[in-house]
C-alpha cells in the first residue's frame, strides 16, 4: 500500500453556499496526490475532486499546481527550520545539539512522509516549477546552521575533521534511514526507535573515536 493511499477518504463536492475549503485541506490532499502520481500525473482536477471542490473554486486559492507544490515544500522546511532553531539555541554541548538535530530531522521525516518525499525525494525535473528553489534556499540555511554547531564541536576538540564533511556525513546518515524506511514500507523493519538509536549511537561513536 502506498503512503498516499492511507489519506482521508475523498470528500464529497461542497454544496454552493458552504464556502471554499481551507488552503490547508487542499495542501494535505495535494501531498498524497503528488506522491502517488508524480508532478506530471497530478492535476488540478484530481486535487479539486479529492477535497470536493470544482477546479474553478480551487483556482481561487492557488494559481496552478506548481504553486501548491511550492507551498507544501515551504511549509515542510519552515516547520523543520523552526524546530532546529530551538535546538540550536539550547544551552547544551555541541554534540548533544548535533544529535538532537539529527534525531529531530528523522522524526520529522517519519511524521510527515508525504511532505518529506516531496521536499527531499522528488526528482528535480518534477520540481522545476519553483519547489526546488524553496528546498535549496531554506535547506541551505538549515545546513549552514548545522555546520556552525559542527565547527563548535571541532573547536572544542570533541570532533576531528573538516566541519562541512562531518556535517554532510551526519545529515546523509539521518536522511538515508528516513528515505529507505519511507520508500520501502513493505520491508520487515526492526523497531523504528531501536533502529534510530542504534544508528545514532554508531555514527557518533565513530565520529568521536580517537
Amino acid at each position: 500500500m502506498s503512503i498516499a493511499s492511507v489519506a482521508s477518504p475523498r470528500s464529497t463536492r461542497k454544496p454552493k453556499g458552504e464556502g471554499h475549503v481551507r488552503r490547508a485541506e487542499i495542501l494535505a490532499a495535494a501531498e498524497g496526490i503528488f506522491v502517488e502520481h508524480g508532478y506530471e500525473g497530478a492535476t488540478i482536477r484530481k486535487i479539486a475532486d479529492e477535497v470536493g471542490l470544482s477546479s474553478t473554486a480551487l483556482y481561487m486559492h492557488f494559481a496552478d499546481k506548481g504553486e501548491i507544490l511550492n507551498e507544501i515544500c515551504r511549509n515542510a522546511f519552515d516547520t523543520l527550520a523552526e524546530e532546529h532553531r530551538l535546538i540550536l539555541a539550547e544551552d547544551a554541548p555541541p554534540l548533544t545539539r548535533l544529535r538532537r538535530i539529527a534525531e529531530n530531522y528523522i522524526a520529522f521525516g517519519f511524521a510527515n512522509p508525504n511532505a518529506y518525499r516531496l521536499a527531499y525525494l522528488t526528482p528535480m525535473v518534477e520540481t522545476r516549477h519553483g519547489a526546488e528553489t524553496v528546498a535549496q534556499q531554506t535547506g541551505a540555511e538549515l545546513f549552514r546552521a548545522f555546520v556552525s554547531v559542527v565547527e563548535e564541536a571541532v573547536e572544542q576538540g570533541v570532533l576531528r575533521g573538516e566541519p562541512r564533511v562531518l556535517a554532510q556525513v551526519i545529515w546523509a546518515s539521518a536522511h538515508g534511514l528516513v528515505a529507505i524506511m519511507t520508500t520501502k514500507p513493505y520491508f520487515e523493519w526492526a523497531d523504528r526507535e531501536t533502529l534510530v538509536r542504534t544508528q545514532m549511537d554508531a555514527l557518533f561513536a565513530g565520529l568521536t573515536a580517537s
